[in-house]
């Protein structure tokens, strides 16, 4: 295949598939984690949290998280993501609404596992369309644009969530943003097509393109009519991708959701500077992003590349626990931490088509994500237990540990993850 960029196709594919997915996980990324915000802001003291059920109520979000990852996938795979996605973003734009009025711990932890429940399918739902969308080659870049979701979703939650709760309180900074997500049908509706012939918006020329595109992709990937996503699930490969998605999402989530009260806790700041320091790491987050996946298509070793922000992570991690006595170097290393934490996305996400038929990826996907997803739910709760019983670098060090049993894993998938597709 010639992965040269022709500069004479039109890239209606990068201006309406992306920037539509980006919104849409900006918002639910918003409703995930405005409750790192909404925690520092004065929401445990006035449910009568301790550290423990914080991060508890944190991490169950990702328990609900595991329910519609595989029929997601499935259904945007075999009938429309378009709608799908359309009938999520109304249940969880509903509960992060909702969140607003809970009166109790429990309450919240029935809304925050509901939340979880109802994001769940989007994201192999979104993985699934841009699989429609861009071919082989450009997938890398395509899938790190959409994940710049993240960064951007953390540069506006944390000063927007930090300014509402200073303004009004954090009741009407969820069921703003909750109303918020709903305004969403009006941008996703009239954007998204599940494929490219389906799009009127489309340019011939592209969609020639694309149809050429995919055709050569076809011929490269083997497709198994007798594969299901139980008998791949025997599959050594499918639970090492879980293992180190999992670990993985232990480092990130156990980092990113208690990272506004560590900063709380190392400037002694109030939540609007609060909201602002959060916000910084993010924005290096959107350059790695960028520059990780860019070499990754360039060179098409996918496992480096996912490797090196992984490794750059826990680095960055560690000297943040090392330096704790220097304020502003602290916080230096938790901003560097930002360039490395989603970076591995984008070449991650190309292992699976190189390990598994195309016929099964829709349910590999989802089940990479699922179970993968649970690291998002005990390594906030680590954290918040193992500051109450031990110390708050217990839990970070333990952070650490889970990047680098990732790392290990991830340099023992078959030498065709390192290699270019011939």
């Amino acid at each position: 295949m010639n992965n040269t960029e022709d500069k004479t196709i039109p890239k209606g594919r990068w201006k309406h598939i992306i920037p539509a997915t980006i919104l849409v996980y900006i918002v639910a990324y918003m409703d995930r984690t405005n409750i790192a915000i909404g925690i520092a802001g004065g929401m445990n003291k006035d449910l009568g949290m301790t550290a423990s059920f914080a991060g508890l109520v944190a991490g169950i979000f990702f328990i609900g998280y595991i329910f519609l990852q595989i029929p997601g996938g499935q259904i945007a795979e075999r009938y429309s993501a378009k709608k799908f996605i359309a009938w999520t973003i109304v249940v969880w734009g509903g509960f992060a609404a909702i969140t607003g009025f809970v009166r109790d711990p429990i309450q919240l932890l029935i809304i925050r596992f509901i939340l979880g429940v109802a994001e769940g399918g989007v994201y192999p739902a979104i993985l699934a369309l841009i699989g429609h969308w861009f071919p082989n080659h450009e997938r890398a870049r395509a899938i790190a644009f959409f994940q710049m979701n993240l960064a951007a979703a953390s540069i506006i939650t944390g000063p927007l969530s930090g300014w509402l709760i200073e303004a009004w309180g954090w009741r009407e900074m969820f069921i703003i943003e909750g109303i918020i997500s709903l305004a969403l049908l009006f941008v996703w509706m009239p954007l998204i097509s599940d494929y490219p012939h389906q799009a009127k918006w489309l340019d011939p020329k592209e969609l020639n393109w694309l149809n050429q595109q995919f055709a050569e992709d076809k011929a490269l990937i083997k497709l198994d009519d007798k594969a299901s996503v139980k008998t791949v699930l025997s599959s050594i490969n499918l639970w090492k991708l879980v293992a180190i998605y999992f670990f993985f999402q232990i480092g990130f989530y156990g980092f990113a959701l208690w990272m506004p009260m560590l900063i709380k806790q190392l400037t002694g700041s109030g939540m609007s500077i609060v909201g602002l320091l959060t916000a910084a790491p993010y924005i290096l987050c959107i350059f790695g992003q960028y520059y990780i996946a860019k070499l990754c298509d360039q060179t098409m070793n996918r496992r480096l590349y996912t490797a090196i922000p992984m490794i750059g992570f826990a680095v960055c991690l560690t000297l943040s626990i090392l330096l704790e006595n220097s304020t502003w170097l602290a916080y230096g290393m938790m901003v560097l931490c930002g360039f490395f934490l989603q970076a591995y996305a984008g070449p991650f996400w190309t292992l699976p088509p190189l390990l598994f038929p195309s016929n099964v990826l829709g349910g590999v996907r989802g089940t990479i994500n699922a179970l993968g997803n649970l690291g998002g739910f005990i390594g906030p709760y680590l954290v918040g237990l193992l500051t109450v019983t031990v110390s708050k670098n217990a839990g970070l060090y333990t952070l650490v540990g889970a990047l680098i049993i990732a790392i290990i894993l991830l340099f023992t998938l078959p030498a065709v993850t390192a290699k270019p597709t011939k």
